[in-house]
């Protein structure tokens, strides 16, 4: 298990669908915001930097998920607890708790790799084993 990061969201009239609540897709851009945040947070440069010293351009989802609890509405604010509570050798998983006032809204789960420019073709990308320095900045 890794450290435990909080990302403060306020919701925006904006995020919220006719009915005034968050519209769905909108935890999954603050899941990705958290999970840039998190590695911000344990010390990871930004990825444009890490893309000039070690070739990594960021953390691309390959799989996610979430499962909704309560509904958020205009005008709350509320918290994203991320955290990676799996570490394989290209991939890792992190969860994701958004909450108000510790109440749970929402959890979800992301699958990510650590990217590189594939060196055949710049147009693609490719999953690079996890640097060993930055799993354990991120424990």
């Amino acid at each position: 298990m890794s450290k435990t990061i909080i990302h403060p969201v306020r919701v925006e009239f904006g995020d919220c669908d006719p009915a005034g609540i968050v519209y769905f897709p909108n935890f999954f851009r603050w899941y990705d915001a958290a999970s840039r945040n998190f590695f911000h947070e344990c010390g990871v440069p930004p990825w444009r930097d890490t893309e000039k010293t070690r070739g990594i351009i960021g953390t691309p989802v390959v799989d996610i998920s979430s499962r909704f609890v309560r509904p958020a509405t205009y005008g709350d604010r509320i918290e994203v607890h991320s955290t990676i509570v799996e570490w394989n050798d290209k991939t890792f998983v992190m969860k994701h708790e958004i909450k108000r006032d510790g109440e749970l809204l929402c959890e979800g789960r992301d699958v990510r790799v650590f990217a590189i420019r594939h060196p055949e073709d710049p147009a693609r990308i490719k999953a690079i084993p996890i640097p060993e320095d930055i799993r354990e900045m991120c424990s």
